[in-house]
This record gives C-alpha cells, structure tokens and sequence, in this order.
C-alpha cells in the first residue's frame, strides 16, 4: 500500500516520538497536530515565492533541517496550533517541537535522482512523491498537486 505525504509524516512523527512520554488522553491531538504542523509547513512553504526551492534544499539535505526557515515554520505552527490549545509544559512541547528536524531528515532520505539526469531536482522530488516513473499512488497525494501545479508538470 503506497503511502501519501500526510500518512509517511504522520507515521515517522509515531517513529521518532516513540521514546517521550505523551499523556494518554492528548497522544493522538498531540502526534496529529505535530503530523499537520510539518505538512502545513511545507505547504505553506510552496506558497510563498523561492519557497520551491527551499523545499527542494530540505529534501535533497543540501538545507541544514535544524536551520531551515520551513522546520522554524513547523515549531511555529506546533507551538501555536497544539501545545498552547493543549497546555502542554514547556518541557513537553521542546521535546516535540526538537522532533521536527529528524522527520525532514528521514523525508529528504526519500529523495533520489529518478529521472536519470544525474542530479535531483524538483522532477525527481516529484517523481519521488508520486510514487516514481511507473505512475504509482505515491506519497505526496494532494500536496503533488500543489507542487505540480506550480510547476507545470
């Protein structure tokens, strides 16, 4: 089964926060709005004017996710959306909020030259996203059609 961006976001976040404590009660709030912070980040980020290409530096890794503007846009989105509305400890919300750099480091793991071409660009990350050449369901879903649109492809 071929996963879409939200579902591959959704399931590194479970990855990588698999060793804090999260109440039990807020745990899927918690996990969902850290899922649709990063998402929103990126689309967001594809939006705005050089935003593609700040989206290709992530996931090619040629962008420090630590320093990235889209990984601060994430924490932002996070900290206002979900630990504020939750009441989540300043401690709590770090930890989580510290989470974000390591999913753009597994997502840009993802990201290979698929075209042949011998570099990676935004065709690859979209090649990648839809799931490669064969035309598969792929993983970006909806937000291809967004970075596709903008692109022409």
């Amino acid at each position: 089964m071929a996963l879409n961006l939200e579902s591959l976001i959704a399931q590194q976040v479970g990855n990588l926060a698999g060793n804090i404590a999260l109440p039990a009660a807020q745990k899927n709030d918690i996990l969902g709005g850290l899922s649709q912070s990063i998402l929103g980040s990126l689309t967001q980020t594809a939006t705005k004017a050089g935003g593609l290409d700040q989206i290709k530096q992530l996931l090619t890794g040629k962008s420090d996710a630590v320093s990235s503007p889209i990984t601060a846009l994430a924490g932002s989105l996070f900290s206002n959306n979900v630990i504020k509305k939750l009441g989540l400890g300043s401690a709590l919300g770090s930890s989580l909020t510290g989470l974000i750099p390591g999913v753009f480091k597994k997502l840009s793991g993802l990201i290979k030259d698929q075209d042949g071409d011998g570099d990676v660009d935004i065709n690859d990350i979209l090649i990648t996203l839809k799931g490669g050449n064969k035309g598969g369901s792929g993983l970006l879903g909806a937000a291809t059609s967004i970075l596709g649109g903008l692109f022409k492809k």
